[in-house]
């Protein structure tokens, strides 16, 4: 958000205390400050609040925007592209590597089929 945005959000946010204090208290702080209602400078003031207000009309839609742009880029990268496969106890071997399964003894890659253990208990009780 730029600069302009932040003073109009601030100027219209004082604007926006200033009309609660009227509404809740009947008490109006602008024009107690600046010299009553009907003074040049409490018109200033006024006319700068409402002016403040209208630069703020584009940001009812630029948080949305921005919001959605900030939240796929965050699942994009963290979440799909840097997957973790750990576990809150400890960290879990990385299989990303195939040759790490055909180092195994124990793997049979006939038939295509997925990490198949031969039976070693037989061979050794002859």
């Amino acid at each position: 958000m730029g600069s302009l945005y932040r003073t109009a959000l601030v100027i219209a946010i004082i604007g926006a205390i200033n009309w609660g204090l009227i509404g809740f208290f009947q008490f109006d702080l602008v024009a107690t400050l600046f010299g009553g209602t009907d003074s040049v400078l409490s018109r200033i003031i006024y006319a700068i609040v409402g002016i403040a207000g209208l630069v703020c009309i584009p940001l009812l839609t630029k948080p949305l925007v921005e919001a959605e742009a900030s939240s796929a880029a965050t699942n994009s990268n963290a979440t799909y592209r840097n997957p973790s496969y750990q576990t809150e106890v400890a960290e879990e071997e990385d299989f990303s590597n195939a040759d790490t399964f055909n180092s195994d003894p124990n793997y049979s890659s006939t038939n295509n089929s997925a990490y198949k253990q031969t039976d070693n208990s037989k061979k050794s009780e002859r």
